[in-house]
């Protein structure tokens, strides 16, 4: 079982990456990163141990063993799918000591030939995300050593489903689409949440699913960029107390894209009304594109030799990239995510009450996070640009 230590160091990873994402939509997951990660600082030495463990936030020595746990606990979640995949070609030895240390069954061979390699790779790549990602993240080629990837997916229903509609968005960039929309009315207002933070007000909307698999929506200020809006919602996951519960929050409008009244109700019953966006969101990370936000910047030298822990034969890393893809709809939430690195050498009713009616909508620029909702391990995160269209709907 992953230790809370261990979550915490995955979801600082995920809060560092967020803070380097452009404004446009994406999705990514530091969850897919991290055990590959701690796998190579296992096998490391020198300069490049030492920045791949700062980057993982834990020790190289017990990097490997917090990387297995990591994969073990996601392969045991219900709806999620963990798996590892290491490739090497018959010219390279490796340290049985290391090689002990990775999950059983994952070793297989590269046989040299780019284009019959490349085929097999971008095969596992499809299996394991049921589809949904066709092709590994990096090229395979004749001087490709070594290739280390994981694949993560996740699958969560919603408790009780949306019902799909349309929406005019009132401000923002989408203002003048046609949205369409999924609409939501509880009697749980506590599910939505406004916190203090670094990036303003962030209104917080919690969507239980199954399986202890939750999403969180995220709004801020409408100047806030996705870096800020990202990062203050990991935080605010570890911060709880700074979440005022919508059961709480003063009337008015109390967050972004929030509004809290009073109004004749049948039963006294407060209500929480919800208008958000389908969304699919796909992208493809470089992952050396931000070499010491991954620790990777000494490991990509290829004067060198890197990894004696894992191989006597001097390696370098020379490619390292994640490709995601992750669904928002009315009845749940599906996400892929395969990262990759590649090494070579170096009606009208009464209304006798008054209840509390609190309305959030989601219609202009959003975060997300899917959680793993008891560790509160964060399994991918993004922001939102693009919603479907009514054309899109699905």
């Amino acid at each position: 079982m992953a230790s809370q230590g261990t979550v915490k160091a995955i979801n600082a990873l995920t809060a560092r990456w967020a803070a380097t994402l452009p404004h446009d939509g994406t999705v990514f997951a530091a969850a897919g990163v991290w055990p590959l990660l701690g796998l190579l600082a296992d096998g490391a030495a020198g300069p490049a141990r030492q920045e791949l463990s700062d980057a993982l936030g834990l020790p190289a020595a017990g990097a490997a063993t917090a990387a297995r746990d990591v994969l073990s606990t996601l392969g045991a979640t219900r709806g999620l799918a963990a798996a590892l995949g290491l490739w090497t070609r018959g010219t390279l030895p490796l340290e049985p000591a290391w090689l002990d240390r990775l999950p059983d069954d994952v070793h297989g061979r590269l046989t040299g030939d780019p284009a019959s390699d490349q085929s097999r790779l971008d095969a596992w790549a499809a299996a394991c995300t049921q589809g949904q990602i066709e092709a590994m993240p990096v090229t395979v080629d004749e001087d490709t050593l070594l290739v280390l990837a994981g694949a993560l997916t996740l699958r969560t229903d919603w408790i009780r489903p949306f019902t799909p509609g349309a929406m005019a968005a009132e401000t923002g960039p989408w203002r003048g689409t046609d949205l369409a929309a999924l609409h939501r009315t509880t009697s749980l207002p506590h599910r939505v949440g406004v916190a203090d933070t670094t990036a303003g007000p962030l209104t917080e909307l919690r969507i239980i699913g199954t399986h202890g698999i939750d999403v969180h929506l995220y709004l801020g200020p409408p100047e806030a960029t996705a870096g800020q809006v990202l990062t203050a919602a990991v935080d605010a996951l570890h911060h709880r107390r700074a979440m005022v519960p919508g059961s709480q929050l003063p009337y008015g409008a109390p967050g972004p894209g929030l509004s809290v009244s009073r109004v004749p109700s049948v039963d006294g019953e407060p209500t929480l009304h919800v208008s958000t966006v389908p969304f699919t969101v796909k992208a493809h990370h470089d992952l050396l594109n931000h070499p010491d936000l991954f620790g990777l910047r000494t490991a990509t030298d290829a004067s060198r030799g890197h990894f004696p822990g894992i191989s006597a034969k001097p390696l370098a890393v020379r490619a390292a990239a994640q490709t995601m893809t992750a669904t928002f709809g009315a009845r749940g939430f599906r996400s892929a995510a395969v990262t990759a690195f590649g090494m070579v050498a170096g009606g009208i009713p009464r209304h006798p009450f008054r209840a509390r009616e609190v309305s959030v909508r989601f219609d202009r620029p959003f975060g997300f996070l899917a959680l793993h909702g008891t560790s509160r391990l964060v399994l991918n995160a993004g922001w939102v640009t693009s919603p479907d269209t009514l054309e899109e709907d699905f």
